[in-house]
C-alpha cells in the first residue's frame, strides 16, 4: 500500500488515502469512498510536482489525487502515463513530435511561397478592374491632359501590344521618376520619369515593362503575397484609400522582373523598337542611384525596380546587329508627351 492525499472535487478537505492494486484497477483506500477503485483511463496526469505526481478525474471537476514520488512501480502501472510536453506529444513521442512539427513548417512555408501563384489566376478580372479603376479614381485630380499627350501615350502602347484596348495608361503630376502597373489593366506614370527619359524609346522600354507584369498577373500575386485577399476585397466594398502607394512599394519577385523585361524586350521587337535605349536609360538611373551625377531627383523606379548590370546588359545585348529601328514615336508626338504635363490647360 502507497499513502496519497485526494481532494474529491466537492470540498476543500484533503484525505489522506492509501493507493493498492485492485485488479487491473486503482484501489484507493480512505475518505470519502472507503471502496473507489478507478481504471488508468479514467485517471489523467495533470502535474508533476518536486515531491509528487498529480492525477485528476476525466468525470469529477476539481478531483486531485496527489501520489508522493517516487511511485512505486505496481501503483505507477495502474496510473496513466505522465505528460511532460502536452496530451499528444507524450501521444506519438517527442521525435515524431518533432518530426511533424517540422512537416507541417515546411508545408506552411510552401504554402505561403506559392499560394500568391496558385490564387492569382483564380481572382476574377472583374474584381481587378474594380480595384484597379478606385486605385486611378484617387489620382484623378493628378492626369495630366497637355495637347497631344496622351494620343501620343495611346500611339506607344498601340505599338507594343496587339490589345492596346486592354490598358488604360496615364500620366500623373507626381515628381518621381517611376512607372507602376496597377489591377485591371491599368498603367501609371510619374511625370519625373518622362523628363528624365532621353526619348520615347527609353519609356517604350518601361512601358513594356509594366505591361508585361499585368500580362503574367505579377500585380495580383504581389498584392495577395504582401497584403492578401483582404484588399481585393475591400476593392469590391470599394474602400481602396491610399493603396497607389503601398502598390507602387510592392516588390515583384526576381524570376517576375526577368520576366517583364523578357517579355518587354520582345515587344520592342515587335515594334521595331531597339532596345539600345531603355539600356542607356538603366545605367543613367543607376549612375544617379550611386550619387555619381549630384543628381537628386525622387528615384522611385529604382527602389521598386533595382536596376543591375545585368538588366541594362539585357537589353543592350538584345539589340539586332544591321537592323534598322524605327523610333516608337514621331520627334511631335514625343514633344507633346514630353509636355503632357507642362502644356496642361487645367493647371
Amino acid at each position: 500500500m502507497h499513502e496519497a492525499w485526494l481532494y474529491d472535487g466537492a470540498s476543500a478537505v484533503r484525505h489522506r488515502v492509501t493507493l493498492e492494486a485492485a485488479g487491473p484497477a486503482l484501489g484507493i483506500r480512505g475518505a470519502p469512498d472507503p471502496e473507489l477503485c478507478l481504471g488508468r483511463d479514467e485517471l489523467v496526469h495533470v502535474e508533476s510536482r518536486a515531491d509528487a505526481e498529480l492525477y485528476g478525474r476525466r468525470s469529477v471537476p476539481g478531483w486531485r489525487l496527489g501520489v508522493p514520488r517516487p511511485v512505486p512501480d505496481e501503483i505507477a502501472a495502474l496510473l496513466p502515463a505522465r505528460q511532460v510536453y502536452g496530451r499528444w506529444i507524450d501521444r506519438i513521442g517527442l521525435g515524431k513530435a518533432l518530426a511533424a512539427g517540422a512537416v507541417a513548417s515546411a508545408a506552411i512555408l510552401f504554402l505561403g511561397h506559392k499560394a500568391p501563384a496558385l490564387l492569382a489566376p483564380l481572382v476574377p478580372y472583374s474584381w481587378e478592374q474594380s480595384f484597379g479603376d478606385a486605385l486611378v479614381g484617387d489620382l484623378g485630380g493628378k492626369f495630366c491632359a497637355g495637347t497631344g499627350g496622351q494620343a501620343a501615350l495611346d500611339a506607344m502602347v498601340a505599338k507594343l501590344t496587339p490589345d492596346p484596348a486592354r490598358y488604360k495608361v496615364r500620366v500623373v503630376n507626381v515628381p518621381i521618376v517611376n512607372a507602376v502597373a496597377l489591377p485591371g489593366g491599368n498603367i501609371v506614370i510619374f511625370r519625373e520619369l518622362l523628363a528624365e527619359a532621353d526619348g520615347p524609346d527609353e519609356v517604350a522600354g518601361v512601358l513594356g515593362h509594366e505591361i508585361a507584369h499585368i500580362d503574367n498577373r505579377d500585380v495580383t500575386r504581389a498584392m495577395i503575397r504582401e497584403y492578401g485577399f483582404g484588399l481585393l476585397l475591400a476593392s469590391v466594398g470599394g474602400t481602396t484609400g491610399g493603396n497607389v502607394d503601398m502598390l507602387a512599394s510592392a516588390s515583384y519577385s526576381r524570376e517576375a522582373e526577368s520576366k517583364a523585361d523578357e517579355d518587354s524586350i520582345a515587344a520592342l521587337r515587335r515594334a521595331n523598337v531597339s532596345p539600345r535605349p531603355t539600356a542607356g536609360f538603366f545605367a543613367r538611373l543607376a549612375r544617379h542611384e550611386k550619387g555619381l551625377d549630384g543628381w537628386d531627383g525622387a528615384l522611385g523606379y529604382v527602389s521598386s525596380h533595382p536596376l543591375s548590370e545585368g538588366r541594362r546588359r539585357r537589353f543592350e545585348e538584345s539589340a539586332e546587329a544591321g537592323r534598322v529601328y524605327a523610333p516608337s514615336l514621331t520627334e511631335e508626338q514625343w514633344a507633346a508627351l514630353a509636355d503632357i504635363c507642362h502644356n496642361d490647360s487645367n493647371r
